[in-house]
């Protein structure tokens, strides 16, 4: 086979093979918990085999788009999203969605499958990134319009914030777009102010900054107070400002913006603990969630429950109780993974996500282009940052803030989303230089 031929991605297919028996001795040990007894059948492993199916044939689609880019990160991925489909299937009764009655796990595979196939998508459109950086306006605009409409027709779904918009039979959360927009606008943007943001003017004794340039991170800090204080999104918030800074911060080297934007989001946390009757609850219920073990505490409480109940090894798959835990399928993911696979389990789940974000930076940093290079920083970034966030929510390290596990939690906004992103990487991965 020459060159320019096809040629399969083997150590992509070749660890594909660890998530696919994952998901078939799972989903089997799921569902024979469930019954009590030894008998099953071909039908019980169904929503493994398409998963399978659909793992596999998106390798198959990269080897025939011709795709050059990293074989690591799709692996890892889907691990994680395998993970998500057995808790799914773990906690999932049947439930409607839209008029249609699915169970969890049904309705967390078509998510799945619809995240490929938007994977799918982006890797056969996206070859080139120019056009991208020359879009950075539109994208700035399509998040702010997103955001604002998000904040005037918003829903809320029963969280106390209102996140999502309802176009009929579904709901989507614009706030995991807006994301994607974000990294896209500020990787052009800052690729070509990199000079600018990097030089600076003295008054005096002091080296200062030249402000009109940083007129984004006045935005940005504007854009999270708006978004905690309108749509009660801490969450959001936090990760998006953490995106803006990271990128900040690889673009110009400077680590004053770091401490100058952590010290103003600081200073509007604290105003809106005292403005935002929901912020505040959030941090007393972190602060002491045992105060009121039944009511607002009543999460983290079986959440430290869960996590106690695991112990090392875990109760096993369908041997523990994290339909206790109220919201697990979404906020509480970890604690229920806590709770079955213990504390070796949970171990494995963060090894997993910090072999994403290093193998992330790694693709990173080899890549050439600058503008390729700053984009895959703010994507790793998002991924990252999220997933720090929510963990450190689960086990109270901070207040929890109700954004998702990427990969695991039940959702599908954010786990299209992310697909989208793990293919905007793989084929950013093609600029490395080898």
């Amino acid at each position: 086979m020459t060159r320019r031929g096809f040629s399969l991605r083997w150590l992509e297919l070749q660890l594909l093979i660890i998530p696919a028996a994952v998901s078939l001795i799972g989903l089997l040990t799921i569902s024979l918990a469930r019954l009590g007894s030894t008998r099953w059948s071909w039908g019980d492993l169904t929503v493994s085999l398409v998963f399978i199916v659909a793992v596999f044939a998106t390798s198959f689609w990269l080897t025939l788009l011709k795709v050059q880019g990293d074989q690591i990160l799709l692996p890892i991925v889907v691990m994680l999203a395998c993970l998500g489909l057995l808790l799914s299937q773990r906690l999932g009764p049947s439930l409607p969605e839209g008029g249609v009655w699915a169970s969890l796990s049904e309705r967390q595979l078509v998510y799945l499958i619809m995240g490929l196939a938007l994977m799918w998508v982006t890797v056969g459109l996206v070859r080139h990134f120019f056009w991208l950086k020359r879009l950075k306006y539109t994208w700035a605009v399509l998040a702010s319009f997103l955001t604002f409409f998000t904040m005037t027709f918003g829903t809320d779904l029963g969280s106390g914030a209102r996140l999502w918009l309802d176009l009929g039979p579904i709901t989507v959360q614009p706030g995991e777009v807006v994301k994607v927009l974000l990294v896209l606008f500020l990787a052009g943007y800052l690729d070509d102010s990199r000079e600018l943001i990097t030089s600076s003017y003295r008054v005096g004794p002091f080296s200062l900054p030249p402000l009109p340039y940083l007129i984004p991170l006045v935005g940005m800090w504007g854009i999270a107070v708006l978004a905690v204080v309108l749509q009660n999104d801490l969450g959001n918030a936090l990760l998006l400002f953490g995106i803006f800074l990271v990128m900040l911060y690889v673009a110009s080297g400077r680590l004053l913006y770091v401490v100058g934007g952590l010290a103003a989001f600081a200073a509007a946390f604290v105003v809106a603990l005292r403005l935002v009757p929901r912020v505040a609850q959030r941090v007393d219920i972190w602060l002491d969630p045992w105060s009121d073990p039944t009511g607002i505490g009543m999460q983290p409480v079986q959440a430290d429950l869960a996590f106690a109940h695991g112990h090392i090894l875990g109760t096993g798959w369908g041997f523990g109780f994290p339909q206790a835990i109220p919201v697990v399928a979404t906020d509480y993911a970890f604690a229920a993974l806590g709770e079955e696979l213990g504390s070796l389990g949970t171990v494995a789940v963060i090894g997993l996500y910090l072999a994403l974000v290093m193998r992330g930076l790694l693709v990173a940093s080899r890549i050439r282009n600058s503008y390729v290079r700053l984009l895959s920083v703010g994507l790793v970034s998002v991924l990252g940052l999220q997933t720090l966030i929510i963990l450190a929510g689960t086990v109270r390290l901070l207040p929890l803030t109700g954004i998702t596990l990427p990969f695991i939690s039940a959702g599908g906004s954010s786990l299209v989303t992310n697909f989208l992103l793990v293919g905007l990487l793989i084929r950013a991965s093609e600029f490395s230089r080898g």
